[in-house]
C-alpha cells in the first residue's frame, strides 16, 4: 500500500492566505494524504474559511493560543500517516511537491532518509517566483549539511522537508519555548538523527513574504532574540555531537558572526554571552559593519538609529513591491 502523507496546517490569524495554503494541500497529486489544520485560538476568521473545505476531507481543530510549536505538535498528535509535511498557513506546495518526493526513494533505501526540495519566495503571484538554488540544493549528509547552513548563512524553507514518521518519533516533537527560529531548530534536530539528505529538483514549496507581521521577522522583539540566541546555541551543540574538529569549531564561530547584527548593541547580555561562546570555540566576534551608508548614519546618530533607519527603508522597499504584485494579483483573480 502507498504510504499515508499527513500534511499539517499551523494558523493563527491567517484567514487572508490560509484558502491558498489549504487549497495547494488539497491539489497535490499525491492522492493518498490526510490534510489536518490547526487554529491556534485565532480572533479572525481562519477556522471558519479552512472550514470550506471540509468536503474534501479537510480536518479543522482550534485550541487556545499556544504558538507555532504547540500547534504542530498538536497537530502531529492527531496525524497518522507514513510521512509528515508541515505547511504553514501562508506557504503554498508545489502540485507535485509530496509525489515526486516519494517518487525519488529507492527500494531499500532507509526511513531516516531526509526528502528536501526548492524554495520559491513570492507576495502574490507564484508564477513570478523563481525557486532558488544554494549548496545545499544537493544529496548530503548530516553534517556536511549544518557545515553548509551555518557557515554559509543559508535557510532551508521548513515545508520543503518530507520527514517519514520514524524520523519524526526519534527527534521528538518541535521546541515550545521557541518563539523564533523553531523551524529551524527542530530540522536541525531532526539531521542529528537522519541518514542524510535527498534532494527532489524540479517542484517544491512558494514562501511568502509577508513582511513584519510574519513570525520569522525578529524586528526589535527581544523574546524572539532570545529565542534565537537559544536556537543558535543548540544548533551549534548538535553540530558538534555530529563532529568535534577545527572544522567545525571555525564555521561555527562564523555563524555566531552572521547573526551578531542581530544583538549588538541593543542586547548587551546576548553580545556577552555571544563573545564567550566564541571564545569558547577559539574564536573572536567583531563589531557588524553595516553598509556605507547606514555607517555614516551610525557615525552620526549613533548604531541603534542607523538600524532603525534600515529597517525603515527596507520595510517601505518591500511594501511598494508587495502593493504592486497585490495589484497585478488582483488583475488575474478578476
Amino acid at each position: 500500500m502507498e504510504p499515508l502523507v499527513s500534511i499539517l496546517i499551523p494558523a493563527y490569524n491567517a484567514e487572508r492566505w490560509i484558502r491558498y495554503a489549504v487549497q495547494s494541500a488539497v491539489a497535490q497529486t499525491w492522492k493518498r494524504k490526510e490534510i489536518i489544520v490547526v487554529n491556534d485560538g485565532s480572533t479572525d476568521r481562519t477556522a471558519e474559511v479552512a472550514q470550506r473545505f471540509a468536503a474534501h476531507g479537510v480536518k479543522v481543530v482550534s485550541t487556545e493560543n499556544s504558538g507555532l510549536s504547540a500547534a504542530v505538535n498538536y497537530a502531529y498528535q492527531l496525524s497518522q500517516g507514513d510521512y509528515i509535511q508541515e505547511l504553514d498557513a501562508d506557504d503554498i506546495l508545489a502540485p507535485d511537491k509530496i509525489e515526486r518526493q516519494l517518487a525519488a526513494l529507492q527500494p531499500g533505501d532507509s526511513k531516516r532518509l531526509l526528502l528536501s526540495s526548492p524554495w520559491a519566495r513570492f507576495y502574490y503571484r507564484t508564477r513570478c517566483a523563481r525557486f532558488i538554488c544554494t549548496s545545499l540544493c544537493q544529496d548530503l549528509s548530516p553534517v556536511e549539511w549544518l557545515l553548509r547552513k551555518m557557515g554559509e548563512g543559508l535557510h532551508m524553507q521548513n515545508a520543503t522537508w518530507l520527514v517519514s514518521r520514524e524520523l519524526t518519533e526519534i527527534a521528538g516533537p518541535w521546541n515550545e519555548h521557541l518563539r523564533y527560529d523553531q523551524d529551524g531548530e527542530y530540522f536541525a534536530r531532526v539531521l542529528l538523527v537522519s541518514e542524510g539528505t535527498r534532494f527532489v529538483s524540479g517542484t517544491g514549496i512558494y514562501y511568502r513574504a509577508s513582511g513584519n507581521g510574519s513570525i520569522s521577522y525578529i524586528g526589535t522583539s527581544s523574546r524572539k532574540k532570545d529565542s534565537l540566541f537559544l536556537s543558535m546555541w543548540l544548533h551549534i551543540q548538535y553540530l558538534r555531537r555530529l563532529e568535534e574538529s577545527e572544522r567545525v569549531r571555525k564555521v561555527c564561530v562564523t555563524y555566531l558572526q552572521n547573526w551578531y547584527g542581530c544583538f549588538y548593541p541593543d542586547r548587551p547580555d546576548l553580545v556577552g554571552r555571544l563573545q564567550a561562546l566564541a571564545g569558547e570555540l577559539g574564536g573572536t566576534l567583531q563589531p557588524p559593519r553595516m553598509r556605507p551608508r547606514y555607517e555614516c548614519i551610525a557615525a552620526i546618530l549613533g548604531r541603534e538609529n542607523a538600524k532603525r533607519a534600515q529597517r525603515v527603508l527596507s520595510t517601505i522597499r518591500d511594501s511598494g513591491l508587495r502593493t504592486w504584485d497585490r495589484a497585478m494579483f488582483r488583475l488575474q483573480e478578476q
